[in-house]
């Protein structure tokens, strides 16, 4: 079968090489893949940082603008981390993405590095399932200024500083004041966040269909303090009332330290991330696989 994209970009996880844990193994990899995708008859460029960090010299670059303005597809080698960093940048162009996991859990990564050619290899002949997944446009306002502006594909996470006491948060949707929390935190989450931090903390899990977002509140003092699914259209806006060190962070990655009075004003980002998935994939596949569910049943 011929390959339906010409010019595909290849990504790697590399943040691990410079801590000296999966360089040779990981370049290794990289190349397999490249090989492969040349063998089906694509143009293969590495991104620029992935290639200098790895040591792929014998292969074209281009750094992430590149790729957007350049490649037809781009496939992502590692964890979902990985794939949420990329995410966030290509999704302005455009660009769809397919993930081989390299990491542990893999719920956006979904195919196994072993063996895949032979998943890799229709889906490249145009069989696959395509996926969009909403992104958030965070803020964080303060004296009716900007000062922090982020993506985040996963979830805006709100945090009370690590030896102080519970945060006080002002919390309003759409202009209408919904209630002050005071808890350890408050989490924002996409539906493909769900399954993470959110996950963890009590909230539900949403299928990526579902176009809205979940507000969970971290060990809240109040109980009846419960998570609250609301649509995605919603512009949702929580105020730091009081609390020493709080911080904010977009998938963990862009952290912002806080005021009192600092407002993080979330909304709908007008930008989406293209997955692609092996024909047949199934949300609820993936979480009876990753979550372990029906283990033990005979």
């Amino acid at each position: 079968m011929k390959s339906q994209f010409r010019q595909v970009a290849l990504i790697g996880k590399y943040q691990a090489v410079s801590s000296g844990i999966t360089g040779a193994s990981t370049r290794q990899v990289l190349e397999r893949i490249a090989h492969f995708l040349m063998d089906q008859g694509c143009e293969v460029v590495v991104e620029a940082d992935t290639a200098a960090n790895m040591g792929l010299t014998d292969y074209p670059t281009l750094d992430v603008a590149g790729i957007g303005g350049a490649c037809d597809v781009c496939v992502v080698v590692g964890g979902d981390g990985t794939m949420l960093g990329i995410g966030r940048q290509l999704a302005q162009y455009g660009v769809p993405l397919i993930g081989i996991n390299q990491g542990r859990l893999g719920f956006i990564t979904d195919i196994p590095l072993d063996n895949f050619q032979a998943t890799l290899q229709p889906m490249l002949a145009g069989i696959y399932e395509e996926d969009h997944r909403s992104l958030m446009q965070a803020r964080v306002m303060r004296g009716g200024h900007c000062v922090f502006s982020a993506l985040a594909m996963n979830d805006v996470v709100l945090n009370r500083g690590a030896t102080a006491g519970m945060v006080e948060l002002r919390v309003e949707v759409d202009g209408h004041f919904v209630a002050n929390q005071r808890a350890d935190g408050l989490i924002i989450a996409t539906p493909t966040g769900s399954t993470a931090y959110s996950l963890s903390a009590g909230g539900p899990l949403m299928h990526p269909s579902i176009p809205g977002w979940v507000l969970v509140p971290i060990a809240p003092h109040t109980l009846s303090n419960r998570p609250i699914v609301l649509a995605n259209v919603s512009e949702v806006a929580i105020e730091l009332v009081a609390g020493r060190d709080a911080s904010a962070n977009f998938d963990m990655q862009s952290l912002a330290s806080l005021m009192h009075g600092d407002r993080i004003v979330v909304t709908r980002s007008q930008y989406q991330v293209r997955f692609l998935h092996p024909k047949g994939w199934s949300y609820f596949d993936t979480l009876r696989q990753k979550l372990h569910w029906n283990e033990g049943v005979a």
